[in-house]
């Protein structure tokens, strides 16, 4: 094996390919009462500091009876009970402190509307699961996921609910806030039929409409379309539904998973299956040509299913701590785009699923973007997506690997060396990556040159930002120390800052040369560069 290769990039300064959007600051997560924990409100603002355009924050479990007490996949806010002669009572304490927490760090909620209250629930047997990392997923499955079984009562539980957000936050602000209708009726998160589904949206739908009628709702969030003919089917007979219905509906929904396995006893992502998900939901969208003006959201995207499914008892997942996950993620969300563009169609945003998980062990091989409220590597990836910005710029990337070759067989063999730029008024920002499916070894690195071509104007700075396993990785400061469960006051600053973003060079004018600029940084494998030029 080389212990490197060469990769020739090109950037154009001057050939701009249309308006950037970001899609990939959007995040989710099951628990919402770790929203207003300590380290929730402290993560909340960080991913708001990640860009100009204020992150949406998606939750489950935001009207499921209980105690208001967080726990793995689950959460509850007791918003509503009914009194001994079967009338609502509404309580919004604990929704208040979530959304409390929201409006104060400058998110905007992505508001879901699920689950079933216990009180219109008619599931036999438990109504809350307990569900452990090591237990069977299906498990989850009890009475919260049961059809409502009154959806007057329902709908006026919607309604109530969204009026109240506007007493509360302004009528104003509420309005801009998206709501979507559940979560994977095609799985486990749903034990009624596809018409009964079909019902409860448009119950849900025109609740918000009343309450709020510039708001946008949507749905409805099924998952695994490429693998599963149930989504497919389930997707199709909504979206039939919805026309021939006259159904309120301002975005289409749906969710995308890859599939990590372990392989020759190392971890191998498959990025193929999570866009065979997207392509194969942006196929049947098109089947439906009076839909294919509105705006998409993945609400669910991701390198796997299952974000509270430890690496301990899962080592599938054992890539969740360090910055192959990182990689992954700018990934797959550069390839979204590509996805969208490919099909004509408009992808608003895609949801990581992916928060924090209060009360475990360090570095625990959960899917979150913190660890007791150190930022993990893959944080990092995201602050980078945060520096592009204004229009695309046209690259080209000797090592960047066909959108239908990835799609088709993932990046197995030959790494993806690829890079996309953008320029805004002050400068462009140059986000290049090395992904390889294998976790096996570091493999050779990339000896990076970029032209960048078609610069006018005086010579500008350069700022370089790296994370890699040695960079901006928390994780490998805190195996250096010999995996502490209880750092010291010194130990803990040293993760948190080694959880930051790592600036590896800085130039106070590069060399211009009719109008070309040459920049060389070597690149290893499962890293990602941000170099920012500005004049």
């Amino acid at each position: 094996m080389t212990s490197s290769f060469a990769v020739s990039i090109a950037v154009h300064v001057d050939r701009r390919a249309g308006p950037y959007r970001p899609l990939w600051n959007w995040f989710g997560y099951d628990e919402p009462n770790y929203t207003y924990s300590e380290h929730g409100k402290k993560l909340l603002k960080e991913l708001t500091a990640l860009s100009p355009e204020p992150p949406r924050i998606r939750t489950h479990n935001l009207l499921t009876s209980g105690d208001g007490l967080p726990a793995l996949k689950w959460g509850s806010t007791n918003a509503y009970t009914e009194d001994a002669d079967g009338r609502p009572v509404y309580d919004w304490t604990v929704m208040d402190k979530i959304f409390d927490a929201y409006v104060e760090a400058g998110n905007i909620p992505l508001v879901q509307i699920g689950f079933t209250p216990e009180a219109l629930s008619d599931a036999e047997g438990d109504y809350r699961h307990h569900w452990r990392p090591n237990d069977k997923y299906a498990t989850i499955t009890t009475g919260w996921a049961a059809p409502p079984n009154d959806l007057k009562k329902w709908g006026d539980l919607i309604e109530a609910w969204a009026n109240h957000l506007a007493e509360r936050y302004g009528r104003d602000t509420v309005e801009t806030w998206p709501w979507e209708v559940w979560n994977e009726p095609d799985g486990h998160y749903w034990t009624g039929t596809i018409p009964q589904f079909c019902e409860m949206y448009d119950a849900s739908a025109r609740a918000v409409k009343r309450a709020l009628p510039k708001a946008r709702v949507g749905g409805p969030h099924v998952c695994g379309g490429f693998a599963s003919a149930k989504a497919q089917t389930f997707l199709r007979e909504f979206l039939q539904h919805v026309v021939d219905n006259n159904s309120p509906i301002d975005f289409i929904a749906f969710h995308a998973k890859g599939n990590p396995v372990v392989w020759k006893d190392h971890v191998r992502m498959g990025v193929h299956k999570q866009l065979k998900d997207i392509d194969t939901h942006l196929g049947i969208i098109n089947e439906f040509p009076s839909l294919t003006h509105l705006a998409i959201v993945i609400g669910e995207s991701d390198p796997e299913g299952c974000a509270a499914c430890s690496a301990r008892y899962h080592p599938q997942n054992g890539y969740r701590n360090g910055p192959l996950y990182g990689v992954y993620v700018v990934e797959s969300m550069l390839r979204t785009y590509e996805l969208a563009s490919r099909a004509n169609l408009t992808i608003e945003g895609a949801v990581t699923w992916a928060f924090l998980f209060d009360d475990q062990p360090w570095f625990d091989g959960f899917r979150d973007l913190a660890t007791n409220g150190v930022d993990k590597a893959v944080l990092n990836a995201f602050r980078m997506l945060g520096m592009l910005g204004g229009d695309w710029l046209e690259t080209t990337s000797t090592h960047r690997r066909d959108l239908a070759d990835v799609v088709a067989n993932s990046v197995r063999g030959e790494p993806d060396v690829n890079v996309v730029a953008t320029r805004d008024d002050t400068g462009i920002s140059i986000l290049v990556y090395h992904y390889h499916d294998d976790d096996d070894e570091a493999g050779p690195a990339a000896e990076v040159t970029i032209a960048v071509n078609g610069w006018t104007g005086k010579a500008p700075a350069l700022r370089h930002y790296r994370m890699d396993e040695a960079h901006s990785n928390a994780f490998g400061v805190w195996k250096a120390m010999g995996s502490p469960q209880s750092p010291t006051g010194a130990e803990y600053s040293k993760l948190e800052a080694a959880g930051q973003l790592a600036q590896i060079e800085a130039v106070g004018a590069v060399t211009v040369e009719n109008g070309r600029i040459l920049l060389r940084t070597t690149l290893p494998r499962q890293g990602v560069s941000l170099l920012r030029l500005e004049a």
